[in-house]
């Protein structure tokens, strides 16, 4: 699978065809009751972040006894929803007490998911998941910013060199002063966004959800201790309950 193979814009609908449709409900409001593991001396495990050899990032205890992958697109509005009802009570009930890990890997709907991606790990591990979910709180405005350039413009990108096609994408929708405005400095956006390397890395990521995982049907998708749920399982209201279900 090529980088170039993303850079054909698709448009809103099919761009995120993919996009799981389920809709969101309360969760749970039974008493949750986990018992926590003693985090590092003076530290948080939600301060624990890393990089995964696969490019993904994991925020918590390294052997907790729930591992949660989630694979999410940054311009899926499912994935969106899913952060702004799920992550907070994720992270401050679960992947905070030291049971529950939670990796984020990145799925490609379309060419705007790599230069959000490249900027999204640009500052490092730490970085990440600050910078993934304000581009999720901002996603509507970049997005549609894409929409609305032209579609003989966004052509004419596949004329030049893979290293610049996604510098000038990301041009268009303002992704580096946004960035800028987030502590990444421009020229180092820029040379993330040039990086092969990393390119390749998230494409060979994309290609490898639907070779590890057959039932993928799209993002969001959460797998537990390996297992990835049915595609039913797409918001917090029905995460929940496998999340307490996995750490009793």
């Amino acid at each position: 699978m090529k980088p170039s193979h993303f850079l054909v814009f698709l448009g809103a609908a099919a761009a995120l065809s993919s996009c799981n449709s389920k809709q969101e409900n309360a969760a749970s409001n039974a008493p949750l009751k986990i018992t926590p593991v003693p985090p590092p001396k003076g530290g948080d495990w939600t301060q624990m972040v890393s990089m995964t050899p696969q490019g993904g990032f994991v925020m918590g205890n390294p052997d907790a006894k729930v591992k949660l992958i989630e694979i999410g697109a940054l311009t899926c509005p499912h994935c969106r929803a899913f952060d702004e009802t799920g992550v907070p009570a994720l992270v401050g009930n679960y992947v905070k007490s030291g049971q529950v890990s939670w990796e984020f890997r990145t799925y490609l709907l379309h060419g705007l998911d790599l230069p959000a991606a490249l900027i999204a790990r640009c500052n490092g591990a730490n970085s990440f998941f600050p910078l993934a979910r304000a581009l999720y709180h901002d996603q509507e405005t970049w997005v549609g910013k894409a929409m609305a350039v032209p579609q003989a413009q966004m052509d004419q990108l596949q004329t030049l060199p893979i290293n610049q096609q996604f510098v000038t994408l990301a041009k268009l929708v303002g992704l580096p002063e946004w960035a800028a405005a987030r502590g990444v400095p421009q020229a180092k956006t820029n040379q993330c966004l040039s990086d092969q390397n990393a390119i390749n890395q998230l494409v060979q990521q994309t290609s490898d959800v639907t070779t590890q995982y057959p039932d993928f049907a799209g993002t969001p998708a959460f797998i537990i201790n390996g297992k990835m749920l049915p595609k039913e399982v797409a918001t917090w209201a029905t995460l929940e309950p496998k999340l307490r279900e996995a750490v009793s």
